[in-house]
């Protein structure tokens, strides 16, 4: 079930990429939401997914405030 989840965070923070305010507060909700080896996995994710997307890498300050 947690594999739903996990799947359904990256779906979103996909769809909500286009505004950095926006990705911020799903990745804060994603943080909550997650287990902490899902929020690991995550965080590898969003190294690769936001190399294209410079403006949401200070958005991944709040992977380390678990």
């Amino acid at each position: 079930m947690s594999r739903v989840i996990y799947d359904y965070t990256k779906s979103i923070l996909v769809r909500v990429s286009f505004d950095p305010i926006l990705f911020e507060k799903e990745l804060k909700k994603a943080i909550n939401d997650l287990m902490p080896d899902e929020i690991e996995q995550l965080y590898d994710w969003l190294m690769f997914f936001t190399d294209e997307k410079p403006e949401l890498k200070s958005c991944l300050i709040h992977l380390g405030q678990r």
